[in-house]
């Protein structure tokens, strides 16, 4: 059964699918170097599988609601949004490396899957940890009035 949600329980949905692409990518790397591939590979779909359900929440979140005040004061407020501007700016960029980097798996080329892997992996790393980063800054810590 699903629990009732509200657009206000979003973002902590939202801060939850980032956790979990975190965990799972950790996992899926230290499978790969254990060569356990069959793990690995459980791990990097359920990474791609939060990733994107996170993207679809983070959307429909953002599209009924409008932009959330950050509502931080002093060395805060550089912190957050440097934090901020990386994390928006390597989102952009990680959603081609992340379907290129599985269509490659997918596809079986694991010598270009391998090499695109290595830029890929710490990129979708950061920002799944730094959405987290955000998430507790904007809402926990400086909650919006």
């Amino acid at each position: 059964m699903i629990p009732d949600m509200s657009l206000s329980d979003l973002p902590a949905l939202n801060a939850a699918l980032n956790a979990t692409s975190f965990v799972l990518l950790i996992l899926g790397y230290r499978f790969i170097r254990r060569k356990k591939i069959a793990a690995h590979r459980a791990c990097m779909v359920g990474a791609l599988i939060s990733s994107a359900l996170f993207l679809t929440s983070y959307l429909i979140y953002h599209f009924h609601h409008p932009t959330t005040k950050f509502t931080g004061t002093g060395i805060a407020r550089p912190i957050y949004f440097a934090i901020l501007i990386s994390h928006v700016t390597l989102a952009a960029v990680i959603v081609p490396l992340v379907i290129v980097t599985a269509r490659r798996a997918f596809r079986r080329n694991f010598v270009k899957h391998a090499r695109i892997a290595r830029i890929t992996f710490p990129i979708w790393v950061y920002v799944s940890i730094t959405g987290i980063v955000v998430y507790v800054m904007l809402y926990q810590i400086y909650p919006p009035g």
